[in-house]
């Protein structure tokens, strides 16, 4: 997730971009909810969008019983997912150093909008190099079909900030423009 201001009032009023990625789409709905007053924009790229309530395994159900066998042996933490095939061995060498389990109770924890839905402009990215899995087909679909969101594509993998840094990065200049 990455907070981007804009313009010469950057940082006061409503001129954040917010973007979440992946998981950072349940930490980017929570800070947009708390911060209606400054945030301007809300950007998904390939994330999970939650609802009030929703943890991500609700939306993840693919993953549910890896965290379950998790939660029985004991355990805690959840190893990162292995990174996309088309990742180049150099990033997939810079990323290693930096991708770190995560706590399972972020998986398990329901976010609870104070402020009701969300009502401020969003947009959701999808990268179309899909997994069997396809996990984020579904706010793909959900968000395309819905006239209080922008939907876009990207022809990456699910880390374009990695695969496809300069397609992300135009496409998210036209979105905040």
């Amino acid at each position: 997730m990455s907070v981007t201001a804009r313009g010469p009032q950057a940082g006061r009023g409503s001129d954040i971009v917010l973007i979440g990625h992946s998981y950072g789409g349940m930490v980017a709905t929570g800070v947009a909810d708390r911060a209606r007053d400054k945030v301007r924009q809300l950007i998904y790229v390939d994330a999970f969008v939650p609802g009030d309530g929703q943890s991500l395994l609700d939306l993840n159900q693919a993953a549910v019983l890896r965290m379950q066998e998790l939660a029985k042996s004991g355990g805690w933490r959840v190893p990162p997912n292995p990174t996309p095939s088309d990742t180049s061995p150099a990033d997939v060498e810079w990323l290693s150093t930096r991708r770190v389990d995560m706590p399972i109770k972020c998986f398990e924890t329901r976010l609870k909008l104070q402020g009701g839905p969300l009502t401020l402009p969003r947009s959701y990215i999808y990268a179309t190099r899909i997994t069997p899995a396809d996990t984020f087909g579904q706010f793909a679909r959900m968000t395309k079909g819905d006239s209080a969101w922008s939907y876009y594509e990207i022809d990456a993998s699910h880390s374009p900030n990695v695969t496809a840094p300069e397609a992300l990065m135009a496409l998210l200049q036209k979105i905040a423009a």
